[in-house]
């Protein structure tokens, strides 16, 4: 690895569950939401140079081709604002995760190369004063840049966390479709439906049945206009359900990537096999929890 070459993950964004409960005067709408970090991500790479740019490699890189003002580079200009850095950096970012799929790709790709950035021009110390620059960037990078479990409420803003107290294993699958969040946020606006109410999460959640419990009572607000928009989710969500051993199935965010919970990893690996086998085209991997 280089010299002054700084890595970090951009781990991938699991919503268990996903009240709206509300919506400020402003237009954003309020949240309640538990969400777990997986082990996998993309990887965002640093280092020093004369002018900021961005590299995209990876197998999800030509879908942000087309972007004029990707969300990192819009971080790392945030950042060096804030901070009145006269450095610039060449980011590198290794695509590994599917575009606008529920699963906080920008978001955490934002949140960590605010974290290497910070690493690079040594300001490290300074960590605890990112929260307002992050939530200028999208109500998911607050959380992300803590990138472990947490009850995310208000715009993103309030975050508490929770301890899951035990292994936890998942199934990501995503159809090969993306989703605007802000369409879907709009198509469940003029149904006119109630919001929801937020909820007290224990401290800690002692097993699966637990959990399972929580976010099964809750479920996720914007599945149905997701479902509605995209058919191959509702068709997605059915598969999961009946692979072998998967005791709890959702959506993430406003989708279209779904998961399935399973009791190993073993498990859960071979439900994605199983997702290979039935539809090739789709993205599915295995993960554990943080």
């Amino acid at each position: 690895m280089a010299k002054n070459n700084i890595t970090r993950l951009a781990r991938a964004k699991i919503n268990l569950d996903l009240l709206i409960t509300g919506r400020r005067e402003d237009g954003y709408h309020l949240l309640d939401s538990l969400v777990v970090f997986a082990d996998i991500g993309d990887q965002i790479s640093v280092r020093p140079s004369d002018k900021l740019s961005l590299n995209i490699s990876g197998p999800f890189a030509p879908a942000l081709s087309g972007e004029q003002d990707n969300i990192i580079l819009r971080a790392a200009r945030g950042l060096r604002d804030k901070f009145n850095i006269q450095q610039a950096a060449e980011i590198d970012l290794v695509k590994n995760l599917p575009v606008s799929s529920g699963i906080g790709g920008g978001s955490a790709d934002a949140a960590a190369v605010m974290m290497a950035l910070m690493a690079l021009w040594q300001l490290s110390d300074k960590e605890t004063e990112l929260n307002d620059l992050a939530l200028s960037l999208g109500a998911d990078v607050p959380v992300c840049l803590a990138s472990k479990t947490m009850q995310m409420s208000g715009v993103g803003e309030i975050l508490r966390p929770v301890t899951i107290n035990f292994p936890m294993f998942l199934l990501l699958v995503n159809p090969g479709v993306s989703l605007s969040t802000a369409e879907i946020f709009k198509t469940r606006a003029k149904r006119e439906v109630d919001f929801s109410q937020s909820r007290t999460l224990p401290d800690t959640i002692t097993n699966l049945t637990e959990l399972t419990d929580i976010i099964g009572e809750s479920g996720n607000d914007l599945e149905y206009d997701a479902c509605a928009a995209r058919p191959e989710i509702r068709k997605l969500l059915a598969h999961i359900k009946q692979v072998d051993d998967c005791i709890f199935t959702g959506m993430s965010g406003s989708g279209a990537t779904c998961f399935g919970i399973f009791p190993a990893y073993g498990a859960a690996k071979a439900a994605a096999n199983d997702i290979f086998r039935h539809f090739p085209h789709w993205w599915a991997c295995p993960v554990q929890v943080r």
